[in-house]
């Protein structure tokens, strides 16, 4: 339910759908969430030798666009992040990545199609999605300190960039193409460092069929840290973002719904699982991104990598602190949005947890705070003047 007076619409039909638009701003949004996708990308097929990235690229290019026509919006695909770090810290095979992908996309679908989403959204406060997207906010600039020791030259350009372009927006009408011309010159960088790669062409997908063991140990490392972070940030998060950005409102089953499709279609032919996220909206919003019109833009260039440059030596041609530039920003504005909560304590302490721990361990015991805090408050009203609303409503 949508409160009177609130700005936001409800996407029940096509009516409330902005129009796609192709334009330079879009364009440069497009690129808002490059410094979080190609690392992982590129951290997963160097770690795990039978993974392909030109499948993971292939598909990525599939779902964004797809994703760009159906909300119209700048809906972000990224790849699960938990999975992304276990695969990359330990010995997982493609067969327990399919495994994970699969029963990822089974649950999801399932939650997209039922009743338990709303049941879910009502009961996690909204100080803890909050909390979560701190959390983010702080772990993507905790990134970007790892980018300028290893780029310092051009993480600085970067954001002498990125600056120069805030203040030119700020005095004139100039649009933030900051992210464009971050990129092209990281290119430009690593074509100077490492020359021309060579062009490869994809080969035919092929069919990742798990074993039994593949689906046990799938569904025990993977899949089961993995489910909780994407409840909080792929689908409640990036529901709320988009409430505060475009005045929209997705429900977040519908999310839920597109992540078990992409996952149950991509997977099995070689993709990496994928979710939405509130970091990749901000970013891509950071950047220019209104419209569906930057995931077609997003779609078409990692279509493009995935048939002609999908060699890891393409892959790693953007100097890594041009992408760190764009991580502080994107951190910068997924932190503004986190502050936008009902109890701020919650909010920061999740924030501190996610990045000492992980969001994982934050978003559980940050909902146990949370819970404690609005029964403690129950029972004072209830002390106080013997009447006191339900603990459900301060969740929504």
């Amino acid at each position: 339910m949508i409160p009177a007076g609130s700005g936001i619409t409800a996407m029940t039909d096509d009516e409330s759908l902005p129009k796609i638009r192709f334009t330079l701003p879009e364009l440069a949004g497009s690129l808002g969430d490059f410094g979080t996708i190609l690392p992982l990308i590129l951290a997963v097929a160097l770690v795990a030798q039978d993974v392909n990235p030109r499948y993971i690229l292939l598909f990525f290019g599939i779902w964004f666009i797809v994703t760009g026509l159906w909300y119209r919006l700048p809906i972000p695909l990224e790849p699960m992040k938990a999975i992304a770090v276990i695969v990359i810290s330990g010995s997982i095979g493609s067969g327990e990545i399919a495994a994970a992908g699969i029963l990822l996309g089974i649950l999801f679908l399932a939650l997209g199609f039922g009743p338990l989403f709303a049941i879910i959204e009502r009961f996690v406060p909204r100080s803890v999605v909050r909390g979560i997207q701190l959390g983010l906010a702080l772990l993507l600039l905790k990134a970007s300190v790892d980018f300028i020791f290893k780029d310092p030259f051009f993480f600085g350009l970067g954001i002498a960039i990125i600056v120069g372009f805030l203040v030119a927006s700020h005095y004139r009408s100039v649009p933030d193409l900051s992210a464009l011309v971050v990129i092209g010159v990281g290119v430009a960088g690593g074509l100077v460092l490492f020359g021309v790669p060579p062009i490869s062409f994809i080969p035919a997908p092929h069919l990742v069929v798990p074993t039994l063991p593949d689906v046990v140990n799938g569904f025990s490392a993977l899949v089961l840290p993995q489910s909780v972070l994407t409840i909080a940030n792929a689908v409640l998060a990036t529901s709320l973002l988009t409430k505060d950005l475009f005045k929209k409102e997705i429900p977040p089953k519908r999310f839920s719904m597109t992540i078990g499709l992409m996952n149950l279609t991509s997977v099995p032919f070689g993709g990496f699982p994928m979710c939405h996220g509130a970091g990749g909206l901000a970013g891509q919003y950071r950047y220019g991104a209104r419209t569906g019109g930057a995931n077609i833009f997003a779609g078409a260039i990692f279509l493009l990598l995935a048939l002609f440059f999908s060699s890891p030596e393409v892959l790693s041609i953007v100097a890594v602190g041009a992408l760190g530039a764009l991580l502080v920003f994107v951190g910068i504005e997924m932190g503004k949005h986190s502050l936008r909560t009902d109890s701020l304590p919650v909010t920061v302490l999740i924030g501190i947890l996610a990045l000492v721990f992980s969001l994982t361990v934050a978003f559980l015991a940050g909902l146990a705070v949370a819970w404690l805090w609005l029964a403690w408050k129950k029972g004072s009203l209830r002390r106080g003047n013997g009447d006191v609303a339900e603990i459900g409503e301060g969740c929504r």
